[in-house]
């Protein structure tokens, strides 16, 4: 196959649960529509961020809602690639036991939620899904102890499904990313001490950018990465092995 061919994604169809605010999801859904992909991006605000408005189909969308999972699921024609992006965190807050089980109801059974709903639609396509993981899946985190727990989950449920789907011909993969430039991160980014501790461990020496991302998620979903399931990749500068 020739090289470039690789990433072009013409005709397949993408959908990218969680990328209505600036950060990772919105990279991935933008990643995609520039290798010619149709992209679907889901969010629980009304809309998207500005810069994506208009820019990509936008369904308003709760991955704790079954019924608004079945419902994108039965108006939705075909599915290649799915990419689990919707999380919650909130440093500092997440010993508080009722806040610590919507973190989980998001992160961890919002993924699972909605891959089973589309199981259907990537049985047919022989499609891929492409979970979004974290570096706090290897490491304890003091204040993010909730979105640590749903992160190790969420690539443990990724082995999980790459074994029970392999048959099926679809790919579970999954994305663990380092301290990166989003939204998500302004609060802990608000501490000039952390921010230049993350640079000093962190062997590329800055914090990540979400286009860091979309790249590894291009490489997964492609034909390049056709004999890969049940990876976890770690895209962080360096900081996990420092």
């Amino acid at each position: 196959m020739d090289p470039q061919a690789y990433f072009d994604f013409s005709g397949r169809k993408v959908l990218v649960v969680g990328a209505s605010r600036a950060g990772i999801g919105s990279a991935i859904a933008a990643a995609f529509k520039a290798a010619s992909a149709d992209v679907t991006i889901t969010g629980i605000e009304a809309g998207p961020a500005e810069a994506d408005q208009g820019e990509f189909n936008y369904v308003r969308f709760d991955v704790t809602n079954s019924q608004e999972i079945a419902d994108l699921a039965a108006a939705t024609d075909r599915l290649d690639i799915l990419v689990n992006c919707a999380a919650i965190t909130s440093r500092g807050e997440e010993m508080d036991p009722d806040f610590f089980a919507r973190v989980i109801d998001v992160n961890l059974q919002g993924s699972f939620r909605v891959s089973l709903a589309f199981l259907d639609h990537l049985k047919q396509s022989k499609g891929c899904v492409i979970n979004i993981s974290s570096m706090y899946a290897s490491f304890g985190s003091p204040l993010n102890p909730a979105y640590g727990a749903s992160k190790a989950a969420v690539s443990q449920l990724t082995k999980s499904l790459a074994i029970a789907w392999a048959e099926h011909q679809i790919r579970v993969n999954c994305i663990a990313p380092g301290f990166i430039l989003t939204e998500q991160s302004a609060k802990s980014r608000a501490n000039p001490a952390h921010v230049e501790a993350v640079n000093k461990r962190t062997p590329m020496g800055r914090w990540g950018d979400p286009q860091d991302i979309a790249g590894p998620a291009l490489f997964l979903a492609s034909p390049a990465a056709k004999f890969i399931t049940g990876a976890c990749l770690n895209v962080d500068g360096g900081y996990s092995v420092a």
